[in-house]
């Protein structure tokens, strides 16, 4: 509901807003596939390092 309001704030015709909620969601889950691997593949970051980073976000 939340992503629907932010993509359509401009107030883009049906069909257009439709298309970017199908590419948000692409890469939301392209973005989740390499999250899940780089975990089965050990690499991950510690929970300093993280905070770090979205601390300076």
């Amino acid at each position: 509901m939340a992503l629907a309001k932010v993509i359509n704030s401009n107030k883009k015709p049906p069909q257009e807003m439709s298309q970017t909620k199908e590419k948000a969601e692409v890469f939301l889950l392209r973005e989740l596939g390499k999250a899940i691997d780089d975990m089965e593949n050990g690499r991950v970051q510690d929970i300093e390092s993280a905070w770090k980073e979205i601390d300076a976000i």
